[in-house]
């Protein structure tokens, strides 16, 4: 059935800041400053030890983007006061009353600031609750961000307010044409990060106004955001194998929007060892609804046929093989892989050469990871980028639709399908083509462009349906 879920209205400001067949793995190897991997198992790297609690409060209150809107003119964007919506306990001062995804921060100037952090992307709401570390799935990255950082300028004091407010608008227009997908919910996190790569110098990180590398392409390949409660399992970060060895040095990298130093970076650095300890920690929400135990049972049966090979196991002693599979076995859609592997040898020797790859590994491999499933039916939509809309469709390659959107009439959100388990979505007979609006189009995924491609990961096609519901009920206890 559909239960129904109600979301309360939430504005968000336009300044979120936005990521063969099986061989044995031989580890990272190295050539010309860049390194690569084979698919296969990826080894595990020690972490630097840190204080979850201390990661927790400096999640909350603290943000490794340092530019960004004057807190005064943030006052004069919302008018009359407004409800800051739903909050994570622990948020303490001027973020107690700004929405969770947004953080206070006090320039080196001495003015006041509002910025994302890394809530933006990676908390949402599920069943009423808010969820840390659930990807969100419903982020609009299709909007032009100049255009509200434009609008806000008649709102900022002259003066060091003034200089605060053209720094943080310079470094969002150098990327802006880099992070706009063209799909709302998926995800532009890596190339943006990429555009910023182009911007600085990798040894100082001083910012250059023209790109030192020519950057990225600037229509972003799409990715889904993964869940951070399955961080404690993974020996890579990401959906391709890359980010090995120490974590903290990539997921900070965000930080390149606005950190001019490589002091700046390593002050940032010292407390995101906490966060990552903290994300290290998180355990996934339970399944809300009913479970039908018996049933579940007899799934549990046919994961152990079917899944449990690159996904591991699950229960009291859990296994994990934190294995990259070869494109030409799952054969799900390649770009991102084949991108990071093959056409970025000059961001990989920028990373290389940088504070953040001190104690890193890029190492894509021409592969993609098969995650952990902890939690994994509130992560909807499936896939690296996003493009299948439920599990039950995910299990079944024949039921995935070419062009479909979230079914959200009557809704702020969409409804979520205990049965599909995903969000309700509907099927539609075209694309972007034809007479329809821009919101329209934006919010249709289409399957044919570039990187959004459903194909691959056939491994449930061959299950009776009798296998495949009871699958699907024991994906629920995970």
């Amino acid at each position: 059935m559909l239960f129904n879920i109600r979301y309360p209205s939430i504005h968000v400001p336009l300044i979120l800041l936005t990521l063969s067949l099986l061989g044995c793995d031989r580890g990272p190897t190295e050539k010309d400053g860049v390194y690569k991997a084979e698919v296969g198992e990826i080894p595990a790297s020690p972490q630097r030890p840190g204080d979850p609690e201390k990661g927790y409060d400096a999640l909350l209150n603290r943000s490794v983007v340092t530019c960004g809107l004057p807190y005064n003119a943030y006052l004069k964007t919302r008018g009359a006061a407004q409800d800051a919506g739903p909050q994570f306990p622990g948020r303490t001062g001027r973020n107690a009353g700004l929405p969770y995804m947004l953080t206070s921060h006090v320039a080196a100037s001495g003015v006041e600031i509002v910025t994302s952090n890394c809530l933006a992307c990676h908390a949402s709401t599920f069943n009423g609750e808010l969820i840390m570390g659930l990807g969100n799935a419903f982020l609009d990255l299709t909007i032009d961000p100049l255009i509200g950082i434009e609008a806000s300028a008649a709102l900022v004091d002259d003066g060091p307010e003034a200089t605060e407010w053209r720094r943080w608008a310079d470094r969002i227009g150098a990327i802006a044409d880099y992070m706009m997908t063209d799909t709302v919910g998926v995800n532009s996190a890596n190339n943006l990060t990429l555009a910023l790569m182009a911007h600085r110098d990798p040894e100082t990180l001083a910012w250059s106004d023209t790109p030192l590398i020519e950057p990225p392409p600037q229509n972003p390949l799409p990715v889904s955001v993964p869940p951070w409660w399955n961080m404690g399992k993974k020996h890579a970060m990401f959906y391709n194998g890359e980010g090995r060895g120490d974590h903290v040095r990539y997921m900070i990298l965000a930080s390149t929007t606005c950190t001019d130093s490589v002091e700046e970076a390593a002050e940032i650095d010292a407390w995101f060892v906490d966060v990552r300890a903290y994300l290290a920690s998180l355990q996934p929400p339970e399944y809300p609804f009913v479970i039908d135990r018996a049933l579940a049972e007899r799934g549990a049966a046919v994961f152990d046929k079917t899944c449990k090979e690159c996904h591991g196991t699950y229960g009291e002693q859990p296994t994990y093989p934190n294995r990259v599979i070869a494109l030409g076995k799952v054969e799900t859609d390649p770009e991102v892989a084949r991108k990071g592997f093959s056409d970025a040898d000059r961001f990989l020797k920028w990373f290389g050469r940088s504070f953040y790859g001190q104690l890193s590994q890029a190492a894509p491999a021409l592969g993609y990871v098969a995650p952990p499933l902890d939690g994994v039916w509130a992560t909807a939509p499936y896939l690296h980028n996003g493009s299948v809309p439920t599990i039950a469709s995910l299990l079944d390659s024949r039921s995935r639709p070419t062009f479909w959107r979230f079914d959200r009439e009557g809704e702020d959100r969409p409804l979520y399908d205990e049965v599909g388990l995903g969000w309700a979505y509907r099927t539609l007979d075209h694309g972007k083509a034809g007479a329809m609006s821009w919101e329209e189009r934006n919010h249709i995924y289409d399957t044919g462009l570039p990187g959004y491609g459903n194909q691959g990961h056939t491994f449930g096609d061959d299950l009776t349906e009798s296998e495949r519901l009871a699958l699907l009920e024991y994906l629920k206890t995970l």
